[in-house]
């Protein structure tokens, strides 16, 4: 079922089955910021990643000397959440562990999902939450696809990635969907990156980043732009698809990784994986601002 919340100059759509955004206007231009999905390029919005990001390797990892299977980005983005809290300008929804989760991941869990609108855009607030005498581990990340271009007059490639700040970050490679972490390099984010669909020929572009984090789409042709900002999350993909050329850009901040080509399967030891002590919560948020 869509949930629409809004506020004066803000309109979002979303959706229990993944508590997935699905819209993003402005109501003083006619413009839609997140791609609305489609067969023909990708049939996703703006999907939650959880309790993995990316690839295991054979979609496989074990715990505690039992093994289990995941696909890419995990179950969260298939499931129908429950809505606990919905207002004018913001709703919260949850997940929790079930059987069936167990089956394929071994803990009990709460996340919790909130969006807020306001001032000039959206803020998304994740929370994880551990209720068992157990710690856990995790990842989490959001995956938002903007349109590109964000008006029928411009083109793919008028367009550009301005990070802020600018400074060199350390790119992590991918080789069939894992992280090659023996061939990281310092990637050139101290200048904008131009976007055109060669790109991501190798997949997604993922930095390391530290600290507070923006990274705008925009033209010099136009002053509409759109904006994700966050400061709790370790990573940050860029992608597209490849070689299909798509009218969309996804910016998404991650908190975990795929797996190394040289990973052991055991979750425990997987490169940015997020662990929970028994009885404590993860919080984090990002937002994104439309122009």
């Amino acid at each position: 079922m869509a949930i629409t919340i809004e506020t004066d100059h803000l309109k979002a759509v979303l959706n229990e089955k993944g508590a997935e955004l699905t819209s993003l206007k402005r109501k003083d231009v006619d413009i839609e910021y997140i791609w609305q999905a489609g067969p023909k390029h990708w049939k996703r919005h703006a999907p939650v990643l959880f309790p993995i990001v990316g690839s295991l390797k054979e979609d496989t990892y074990t715990y505690q000397g039992k093994t289990y299977h995941l696909s890419q980005h995990g179950f969260a983005r298939d499931m129908v959440f429950e809505v606990i809290e919905q207002k004018a300008d913001a709703a919260s929804f949850r997940l929790q562990s079930t059987a069936t989760t167990k089956e394929m991941y071994p803990f009990d869990f709460e996340l919790i999902i909130e969006y807020v609108l306001g001032g000039d855009g959206l803020t998304v607030d994740y929370q994880v939450r551990n209720p068992a005498d157990n710690e856990m581990y995790f990842s989490i990340g959001g995956h938002p696809a903007f349109n590109v271009p964000l008006e029928d007059s411009m083109a793919f490639t008028d367009y550009y990635i301005d990070p802020s700040p600018m400074k060199s970050r350390i790119n992590l490679s991918l080789k069939d969907g894992l992280i090659d972490f023996e061939q990281r390099t310092l990637g050139q984010t101290n200048t904008t990156i131009a976007l055109n669909h060669e790109l991501f020929k190798n997949d997604a572009l993922i930095y390391e980043t530290k600290g507070l984090n923006a990274f705008t789409i925009r033209n010099e042709k136009s002053p509409h732009s759109v904006t994700l900002t966050f400061k709790n999350f370790p990573y940050v993909g860029f992608w597209s698809t490849y070689p299909q050329e798509s009218p969309f850009v996804c910016i998404e901040p991650w908190a975990g990784l795929a797996d190394t080509l040289t990973a052991s399967g055991e979750l425990s030891e997987k490169l940015g994986i997020q662990k929970l002590a028994a009885h404590d919560s993860f919080h984090t948020k990002y937002a994104i601002v439309v122009k």
